[in-house]
């Protein structure tokens, strides 16, 4: 008898492909069978002025906020382009949101000043409105994506830039791959981002796929992913704690072990 706590469990990864290996070989390991459907594509952003601007004026803001390893990616890539050189300048102070997204930052020359306790955007929020008043932020994020962070430095005193580092985009062997994968069974899916939820949804409804998929539990990796979900209208039937990779996977042991 198998005695791995996931043995025989197909679970669908929803991740971008290239990020899709650390959450699938974590399940694997754990003897599921990840079940992988791309229902995100990075792509550049439609305009680069902004992203441009903010990249050859980093010195003239207070602090750096990352959301996640695809920006760092984003970042690096557009400086490449453009012949400048991604270093921190001596008075930035960079935030990053989860520890992924510190590891990547680091990766390219970042010292990360905060990483909040919970890795998502009400967490910091939390930790660095207080020092915001008056402090120029520059936010590098996906084109699509939920406003808590800049609404609420804004509303403490902030200077807030938003600018478009990369797409988050549908590939279109989706909505085929959904339906291939679920016609074979699947256990339960992940759901490791908002834009995850909303794109899987947007598969569905273009491969015309009863939305949520009936009698398959939902994992989701944290609190803003679940209420994006329940938005969609699939509650969760558990969400990760702490909001990462291990934690998702160790939660779609609890939800097959647990009685």
């Amino acid at each position: 008898m198998n005695s791995l706590p996931l043995a025989g469990r197909r679970i669908l990864v929803t991740r971008a492909a290239h990020q899709a290996g650390k959450l699938s070989e974590g399940l694997r390991a754990l003897g599921a069978e990840p079940v992988e459907v791309p229902v995100l594509e990075i792509q550049p952003p439609a305009r680069f002025e902004a992203l441009d601007a903010a990249l050859a004026n980093l010195a003239s803001y207070n602090w750096l906020i990352l959301t996640s390893a695809n920006t760092i990616q984003a970042l690096a890539a557009r400086s490449a382009a453009l012949g400048i050189p991604l270093a921190q300048p001596a008075g930035l102070r960079v935030a990053a949101i989860g520890q992924a997204t510190a590891e990547a930052a680091r990766r390219e020359g970042f010292e990360i000043a905060l990483i909040p306790e919970s890795y998502v955007a009400e967490s910091l929020v939390q930790a660095l409105v207080a020092q915001s008043v008056g402090q120029r932020i520059l936010l590098a994020r996906a084109a699509v994506a939920r406003d808590i962070i800049p609404d609420a430095f804004r509303a403490a005193g902030a200077q807030v830039d938003v600018v478009e580092a990369y797409r988050n985009v549908i590939p279109e062997t989706a909505p085929a791959q959904l339906q291939a994968a679920l016609a074979a069974g699947i256990h339960a899916a992940t759901f490791t981002s908002s834009s995850s939820a909303t794109r899987l949804a947007e598969a569905a409804q273009a491969a015309q796929i009863s939305w949520p998929f009936a009698g398959v539990p939902a994992i989701s990796i944290g609190p803003v992913t679940s209420a994006t979900l329940r938005e969609t209208g699939w509650e969760p039937a558990i969400v990760a704690t702490p909001s990462d990779i291990p934690g998702l996977i160790a939660a779609a042991v609890k939800l097959f072990t647990q009685k």
